[in-house]
């Protein structure tokens, strides 16, 4: 039973950090999303603007489902401590691009960022494999997201 309410713990815990990350993020990109500078460099193969908010928070969900299921499956202290620094890179270069994007309007900076991103989910879904593959599939679906921001970004360089 102690496990159990355990479990729920870290369910919670993964929750509350993955959606603290898209709400620091958040801060940047919506003031952004509809402002004149971004009308002028936005590409025109941009989704309409509904669908971010509803792409990420699925993407943030799974993104939780996954920390969750790594660490409450890691089988020592060494696990924990990888899955928490490729999560923890992650969540900062998730960060930074709505940073450099939006907040400091320089998409050439977040273009290099958002190939680092890339770079770390890849790495978080080689890390989680070891360790769930439930895990390592649910980020996936980031991946390919990702990788289509990378277009809409270079397209609006």
């Amino acid at each position: 039973m102690k496990e159990n309410k355990m479990k729920w713990k870290v369910l919670i815990i993964s929750l509350v950090i993955v959606y603290a990350v898209a709400s620091i993020g958040s801060l940047f990109t919506s003031a952004g999303v509809n402002s004149e500078w971004y009308e002028t460099i936005k590409p025109s193969i941009t989704p309409p603007s509904i669908v971010f908010p509803i792409v990420w928070n699925v993407l943030f969900l799974l993104i939780a489902i996954s920390l969750y299921l790594a660490w409450t499956c890691a089988k020592n202290k060494e696990d924990k401590i990888r899955i928490g620094v490729v999560f923890g890179i992650n969540f900062i270069l998730n960060i930074l691009w709505s940073v450099f994007y939006f907040g400091m309007k320089n998409p050439s900076l977040a273009f290099i960022n958002i190939i680092l991103l890339t770079a770390s989910i890849i790495i978080m879904i080689r890390v989680t494999y070891k360790i769930n593959k439930t895990s390592s599939y649910l980020l996936w679906p980031y991946l390919i997201w990702v990788l289509f921001a990378i277009v809409l970004n270079w397209l609006s360089i």
